[in-house]
């Protein structure tokens, strides 16, 4: 018997446990099964992030740009790229590995940020590589933190949303919501390959 393909088969599959997820949420509920709903919905998710995987990686092959792509999902190009593409090292003429595997990259990279707004930079410095230690000086952070202020105004906390981590060829790098009296702008802190600090900057919530 012939296999159907993978997007065929991981569709039927989908529409099964997002119909299976549908009955549940439609029958009475004690509270254990509450547990259940979030189990279901989870494996709904996971399908799904295959299935646009499978219909991104089509669309790329029968020509369409990554233009049209982010256009679709609502996002840039480059940030459609990040999530979907497939890059090849030119170091090596094998496929980039895009898994993280730093478990606490978030948490990490929300203290470190916490440290740097606070001004506790020995705190932060102790997670700086070598490079980043010796640039980024105090006058550094308050000519940084000065210019923010300039754009957004004072800084009100940590914005709404979990923060987006991902492997960017040899770094971990996660990116935060922050909330201004003005606006929203997001951390970027990127790490290197022995889970130090390679990069800390604050950009606009649209920068890919």
């Amino acid at each position: 018997m012939t296999e159907p393909p993978p997007l065929t088969a991981l569709s039927s599959r989908l529409a099964e446990q997002a119909a299976a997820l549908a009955q549940a949420l439609g029958s009475p509920l004690a509270s254990p099964a509450y547990l259940d709903l979030v189990r279901r919905a989870r494996s709904v998710d996971e399908l799904a992030e295959q299935v646009l995987r499978l219909c991104v990686q089509q669309s790329r092959d029968a020509g369409h740009t990554w233009q049209e792509i982010g256009d679709l999902l609502g996002v840039t190009r480059q940030a459609a790229f990040q999530r979907f593409g497939r890059p090849i090292d030119p170091r090596s003429g094998e496929p980039m590995d895009k898994t993280v595997r730093m478990a606490d990259a978030a948490p990490r990279a929300i203290a470190i940020v916490e440290a740097v707004l606070d001004g506790r930079m020995d705190e932060a410095r102790q997670s700086f590589n070598a490079q980043v230690l010796e640039a980024f000086t105090d006058k550094v952070r308050g000519d940084g933190l000065a210019t923010v202020t300039g754009l957004v105004g004072a800084f009100e906390g940590f914005g709404e949303g979990e923060p987006f981590v991902r492997r960017i060829g040899d770094h971990t790098v996660v990116d935060i919501p922050l909330r201004y009296e003005a606006g929203d702008m997001k951390a970027r802190v990127a790490f290197d390959t022995e889970e130090k600090v390679a990069g800390i900057v604050i950009v606009a919530p649209e920068t890919p």
